[in-house]
């Protein structure tokens, strides 16, 4: 597994600035067809544009795709972790289940001919009546479906910090986790108020002779800042991915409840399908 711990959007270690809060980087910038979408399941389609103004058609893939594209609304609900399909010309397609309300769209790249990994971000609108969630409380325990993922570790702005994740089904260790972009685990962090984007893996990799299929993941993950953060956890079972998700406090002494969220929805890719065609 490549290191990625130089660019702020990728790395365990990047804690100086999140990714993600400027729709143009080093010269390459993020151009959606359309910033103002209708509600529902929609194509969406954009371009990586390059210094010459470019679209960008070659990149270097990491952890198995050349883009990796994440949707969530401006409150943190609706988070969608997908893969877009690029044209000869480009130009990249993908399809987003839309809820009305403001969007942040993030697109983490690695151009070829750039020295690493950069994460884009861009808001868009969806219209219709917008019925903003409340934040979910800050919770140790995740329950998705016959699923609980469970974090342990904390959040320290400014460190390396360890988070562990552990994954049980029916009050059972799941032990056959299926690697998913490479790993057991994918997860996600974002800062609450500017959706600040801290994208960090899991130490060890399937086939390393160390790491096992679950039931736990390990991550090292670095605040930028103390604050609080939303933690999407992504991990595929029996050939569906299902994210876990969290709220995590974190100041110089970090503490967090540890109570059970509300329950969050199964997705198998039905209606973002890259999910189901790793």
């Amino acid at each position: 597994m490549k290191d990625h711990s130089a660019h702020a959007g990728h790395g365990a270690h990047a804690g100086a600035q999140p990714g993600g809060l400027s729709v143009s980087a080093h010269g390459y910038t993020l151009q959606l067809d359309a910033p103002i979408l209708t509600a529902g399941v929609r194509t969406v389609t954009f371009r990586v544009t390059g210094p010459d103004g470019r679209p960008v058609t070659e990149f270097t893939p990491e952890h198995e795709k050349k883009l990796h594209f994440i949707a969530v609304r401006r409150d943190t609900a609706g988070f969608q972790h997908v893969h877009p399909v690029m044209d000869e010309k480009g130009t990249w397609s993908v399809d987003l289940a839309l809820e009305p309300g403001d969007w942040r769209f993030f697109a983490d790249v690695h151009p070829v001919g750039h020295d690493g990994t950069m994460t884009l971000g861009i808001d868009v609108a969806v219209a219709g009546a917008y019925d903003p969630k409340p934040l979910p409380e800050a919770t140790g325990t995740a329950r998705i479906g016959e699923y609980t993922v469970t974090l342990d570790g904390e959040l320290l702005p400014g460190e390396a910090s360890a988070l562990t994740l552990t994954v049980s089904r029916n009050d059972r260790p799941v032990t056959d986790l299926q690697p998913y972009l490479a790993a057991y685990g994918h997860l996600v962090a974002l800062r609450v108020g500017d959706l600040g984007y801290l994208h960090v893996h899991p130490e060890g990799e399937p086939g390393d002779g160390t790491t096992g299929p679950g039931p736990e993941i390990a991550f090292m993950a670095v605040a930028p800042s103390a604050g609080t953060y939303r933690l999407y956890l992504d991990f595929q079972h029996e050939d569906v991915v299902r994210t876990a998700e969290f709220t995590v406090r974190t100041t110089a002494s970090t503490s967090r409840p540890d109570t059970p969220s509300p329950a969050a929805p199964e997705h198998g890719g039905h209606h973002h399908g890259s999910h189901a065609h790793h």
